[in-house]
């Protein structure tokens, strides 16, 4: 493992594979080096052409935390991988990845183009809205101390698991690592802020993206998210909008790797 220190002094590891162009990949909520080898495979993939950097998100894994929690910290942490590669870098996000990928490069930092994968933005009433108060019930778990909880309402109100999965889910090996993290769900749903709400993205947050940006979305995934997936795509002057034949919230790395270096390639 490899560290970069942000500028409030949190530490970020991370792994890099490969030489070349920079490629810095980015989870979405719960996910990070220990329990998403996707990141790391897309890496060796590319290794002849790119060096890609895998790391954990802030609060998570490898990573260190610092209170209080802002998305501009997130940015920041970015920009400490950016420095690190010395060139500006390609962001590929999953999920709320995508709107810290995003969130970065109207920020202005040195970015050369985006891949995001399945936003999550709802537009539409084709599911319920996230809460209102999400963040705040999450917060208030967290400080309770009952972590269990903010995992749960995770996977219930925005993953849109029913309860009884979810509860087959606390007698997995999945679940403890999930609790773990849990603190760090209420930082996407920072990030997130109201695509979820069914309600039009506003048309100001990324005005200033002007870089090459590909959105992807499965062609089997949920329809609201194939519909935020073409929001996305269509307030974006410079974006592209994909589906992936077989996919749904996820894909494989040997299917992702050849669209991010077809990606690379035109820009």
């Amino acid at each position: 493992m490899s560290t970069v220190t942000s500028a409030d002094g949190t530490t970020i590891g991370f792994d890099a594979y490969g030489n070349g162009r920079p490629l810095i990949l980015i989870d979405g909520a719960t996910a990070h080096r220990a329990v998403n080898p996707t990141n790391a495979q897309v890496g060796e993939l590319l290794s002849d052409d790119f060096r890609t950097y895998v790391y954990d998100r802030r609060g998570r894994g490898e990573s260190t935390d610092t209170a209080p929690y802002a998305i501009q910290r997130e940015i920041e942490d970015l920009g400490a991988l950016i420095e690190d590669a010395g060139q500006p870098a390609i962001l590929f996000g999953w999920s709320s990845g995508c709107l810290l990928a995003l969130d970065a490069a109207a920020a202005g930092l040195p970015i050369a183009g985006l891949v995001l994968f399945e936003p999550p933005v709802v537009v539409d009433d084709v599911r319920p809205p996230l809460p209102s108060d999400y963040v705040e019930q999450l917060d208030a778990f967290v400080a309770e101390g009952r972590r269990d909880k903010a995992a749960e309402l995770f996977m219930t109100a925005a993953a849109g698991m029913p309860a009884e999965a979810v509860a087959g889910m606390k007698q997995s090996p999945y679940w403890a690592p999930l609790e773990e993290i849990a603190h760090t769900i209420a930082y996407d749903g920072r990030i997130m802020g109201t695509t979820m709400s069914g309600n039009p993205l506003p048309t100001d947050r990324w005005a200033d993206v002007k870089v090459p940006v590909l959105v992807l979305y499965g062609d089997q995934t949920w329809p609201a998210l194939s519909a935020g997936a073409q929001a996305v795509g269509s307030m974006l002057a410079t974006a592209t909008v994909r589906a992936i034949p077989g996919e749904n919230h996820s894909t494989e790395a040997s299917t992702l790797a050849p669209v991010l270096r077809e990606f690379a390639d035109l820009t």
